[in-house]
Parts: structure tokens; sequence; C-alpha cells
């Protein structure tokens, strides 16, 4: 016990941060958490009893079903808490373990391992930390992925090979199912591996939906098997693209961590990258009765368009696994069809009058028709639904515009769409001083709705938007202040005080740190006990 209150009295560090009053130049002191976990469970209960672990006898063991999954988890947990030890004991050739100490996680998963996350998964866990052991019971594999990272949040170190953890009772399970991360990968290309850290540090916040905005105007890094060359003529050059190989890596990374991958390929609009190798899909722009040598979005009135667009997504369903597809839809510039004479006398033939809106709805409709075909299902931005497009009921409908978006939020799930909320979570706007606190303040149930449809919100994502971040960059932008959202998408309702969250965030943030994260510090002036270095 004597190490522990050392223990305690060193690592209580004390930091300060800015609780945004910047005219008054006023700061508050903050004494960091320690062993407290983020998100905060449902209910979580810690007592002062003190259990010693020992890095060379502690293993996690599974002691129902077991999987591929379960047993990377434990792999790889055994080194985020314990960090790499030693092959074998012949250097500890007597380890006496005294009472009070903890050898085993019995982890306990009750149904058959999904092969798949998916959308509504059972991420439910208990667990349970006393003198009778450390047992974590789920019925599913996925809660138990979130109870060992959650126990690997709790553990502290003393020495290089002690350990200790308090016990503790956790009944946990997320507010919300789809608890999201959106990364750009087209106005800046994302090397695979630095997507693969970025998923890391979401299954460590217990995000678990990786919404991939993976091709843009600016360039398609996407390898298509059908169409080879949109990637070789619409990438930034031949080394910024994801292979075949690379996007099943990513995905297979992503399974074991209990993260969906969605992509997003968005059409008709934000596709000057898709014409540079599909001819005549892009409407061609015109000045008076001439071409100008300008293209706007996909053309809707020709069959070859849909021919093309029923073919390239047929290979992009056989690539994710996953059942939603994201479909974009958002800004579309009608400025491009108004011009282009073919496309008018289209409006004439359809009886669409100067009404484009119904254009896009034509377009967007016969999209969902094909995609629908699929057996897939999809997610669209709220521009679809905003311009009144009739879409199927079975939608999720994204919304991403920041102005009145609780109103957004209210008018779309009142059309009765499953509704995920982005608008107030935009990592890349940033600004000097403490900004985590208004993500913290944003809650996708705060609107003037019925039960019912408050029900039809099934979550949220944070977005890094690429235009200003790339391998350098990417991963110190994203954390923690995504973790923060985490919070938001995971814990009860109720916990939404960002004074009292702002010791937790600051430990997390030191936890990523320890971690071998660049997460940047979110709270002022500070330290953490063991500082990021960059790996040589």
């Amino acid at each position: 016990m004597a190490l522990m209150l050392c223990f305690l009295f060193v690592h209580l560090v004390a930091f300060v941060y800015s609780n945004g009053d910047y005219q008054n130049d006023k700061l508050v002191s903050v004494t960091a958490t320690i062993g407290m976990p983020w998100p905060l469970p449902q209910q979580y209960s810690s007592t002062p009893a003190v259990y010693t672990i020992n890095r060379n006898v502690f293993k996690f063991r599974a002691t129902d079903q077991s999987c591929d999954i379960l047993e990377s988890a434990f792999f790889r947990y055994q080194t985020i808490i314990f960090g790499y030890r030693e092959k074998t004991l012949r250097f500890h050739p007597k380890l006496f373990l005294k009472a009070g100490s903890l050898t085993v996680l019995d982890v306990n998963v009750k149904s058959k391992c999904d092969r798949y996350p998916y959308l509504g998964m059972d991420e439910s866990y208990n667990l349970t930390i006393g003198a009778a052991g450390a047992t974590l019971n789920s019925n599913s594999v996925w809660g138990a992925l979130r109870g060992i990272e959650t126990f690997s949040q709790l553990v502290l170190q003393q020495n290089k090979d002690m350990f200790t953890v308090n016990g503790t009772t956790i009944s946990d399970f997320p507010r919300f199912q789809h608890r999201g991360l959106l990364l750009d990968t087209s106005r800046h290309f994302l090397d695979v591996s630095v997507i693969k850290q970025n998923l890391l540090a979401m299954s460590q916040s217990k995000f678990n939906v990786f919404h991939w905005h993976i091709v843009d105007d600016q360039s398609f890094p996407y390898t298509s098997v059908e169409f080879p060359d949109m990637s070789s003529k619409g990438a930034y050059d031949s080394r910024h693209i994801y292979t075949q190989d690379q996007i099943a890596e990513i995905i297979e990374f992503a399974r074991i961590l209990g993260i969906r991958v969605i992509p997003e390929f968005d059409s008709p609009g934000h596709s000057q990258s898709w014409g540079k190798a599909i001819k005549d899909l892009l409407t061609k722009c015109y000045s008076g009765s001439q071409p100008n040598g300008q293209y706007g979005p996909i053309n809707p009135s020709l069959e070859s368009s849909y021919s093309f667009l029923s073919k390239f997504f047929a290979g992009v369903a056989k690539v994710f696994p996953d059942h939603y597809l994201h479909l974009g839809g958002d800004e579309v510039n009608f400025d491009c069809w108004k011009s282009n004479p073919n496309i008018t006398a289209f409006m004439k033939q359809k009886s669409f009058g100067t009404n484009y809106v119904k254009l896009e709805e034509y377009y967007v409709q016969r999209l969902l028709d094909i995609i629908g075909g699929m057996n897939k299902g999809y997610m669209i931005w709220q521009e679809v639904v905003d311009n009144g497009a009739k879409i199927s009921k079975d939608t999720i409908v994204e919304i991403y515009k920041n102005e009145a978006y609780m109103l957004h939020v209210f008018l779309t799930t009142l059309k009765g769409y499953r509704t995920v909320l982005q608008a107030c979570w935009y990592l890349d706007l940033i600004k000097y001083g403490v900004q985590w606190q208004a993500f913290y303040a944003c809650d996708p149930h705060e609107f003037i709705g019925t039960a019912a449809q408050k029900k039809l919100v099934i979550g949220g994502e944070t977005c890094m938007w690429g235009e200003y971040v790339d391998n350098a960059n990417v991963l110190s932008r994203t954390w923690p202040r995504a973790s923060v959202v985490a919070e938001r998408l995971w814990s009860a309702q109720s916990v939404n005080n960002a004074n009292a969250a702002a010791p937790r965030l600051e430990e997390h943030r030191c936890r990523m740190i320890k971690r071998g994260f660049p997460a940047e510090t979110v709270n002022g002036p500070g330290y953490c006990p063991q500082e990021y270095s960059i790996p040589v």
C-alpha cells in the first residue's frame, strides 16, 4: 500500500487548461486523473483495494467462445498494457506472488464470434475485478473487445515488471450504435500505415465505424478491378493509390479491431477525378452554344452513366463487406447542367421543366436502385433530402451542414429517416485555444422531437477533411480531440460536464502518448509523465 501511495503522490499531475475565457485570460488549474477510463462507462465503481499484476505471469484467458478476433486482442493488449516482455521466464526462476495478485483476466464470450462487425452489433460487457479474480462477460466478441480496452486503461505501472489495478465493477454499453470517424484520402493521400494507426487509435476510444472518404474531385486513389484507368489517370500519381491488396489489408485490420469500413464514393458532384478515365461520364459545360472545355457533375441524361455505375459499384460491393456504402450526394452545382442543351432536352422529355432538383432526384433514385439491387444499404449526405428528393426509408442520412443542424436532424427524422450527426464535429476546423469543449457540448439527441424521432438518430461521426492534413500531421490533429466525440457517443447522456471530463481527457491523451500516438495537447500548459518522442 505504501508503494501505491507513493506512486499516486508522484503521478497525480497538476495541469492547467483554459476554459475559453480569453478576454480575461482566465486559466483554471485541474488535477489529472489516474487509472480512469475513457469513454466513461455507463456504470462504474472502484474500491480502494489494490491488486498487483506481474507482467511475466499475467495472461488473458477465453473461458467460452474464442476466435481469431479474441486471440488477436489478447496478444495486442498484452503489449499495449505491459510493453514488450521476455519470451521466457529463465531470468525469473522464482516469482513469488503475494496475496492479492492478479494473474489472469477470464474473458467469457457467450455467442459464437461474428466474422465482421455490423450496424447494431452488441458491444455491451460487464467487468469485475476483485479478490476472487478478474472476469469479463460479454454476449459477443465485440463487447469483449470494448471491455478489454477498458481493462487496459485501469492498469497502472509501478515499475518494470509490477503493475496494479484497483477493485472495479463495470456494466457498460454504448449509447449509440454508429460511432464513426471520417478520413479524407483524396485531398491528401494517407499511407496505409497511417490509416492503420488511426484505426488503432479509434479502437482505443471505442469508435466502431471508419468512414473512408476515399475519392473526390482532386484524386481517385481507389484501384478498381473493373476500371483500373480510374486510379492510373485520376490519382495524383502511381504512388498515391490503394491497391486491392492494400484495401483488403485495411479492412482486415479494422475487422480485428471491431471497426466497420464504410467507403464513400460521392456523386454526381465531387466526381471530377472520375471523368479522367471514363469517357462522357461528366457533363460538358457550355458557354452559349459551344462546350467551353469545363466539366460538371456526372451526366444524368445518358444511359451509359448508369451502365458504368452498375459495373463500378458491383466491384465496390465485392471489395467492401459492410452492408452499407456511402453514396454522397452533396453540393451538386446545377450551373453546368443548366448550360448543357442536351440536359435541357432531357429535362423536357422527362417533364422536369426547369426543376434541376428533379434531375438530381432522378439520378439519385437510379443510383439507389442500382445499389439496392446488390442487397447493399446506403448512406447519403443530407443535401439529397434537403433538396426534396424521394428516397427509400431504409436510407441513412448524414447531417453535415453546421447551420441550424439540430433543425435538420428534426426535419430528417420527422420524415422517418435514420440519421447520423456530423455537423458539430469538424476536427479540421482548428483555432487557437481549448476547442474540444464545444465538441463535448454537442449531443445528437438535443433537439425537440418525439421519442420515435430520437430513436431514429443512430449515432454520429467526427470528420477530418484532408485539405490541410497529410501523413505528417493527420494523427496529431485528430487525436485526442476525436476521443471527445467518442465519449459523447458512447457514455450516458448525463456525462456532459466538460470541466469534469477535462482531467480524464488529459489522462487519456497522456495514455495515447505512452502508447506511441502523437496526440497533441488540448488543455493548455502541462505535461505527461512520459513525453512523446519520434521513433528512430
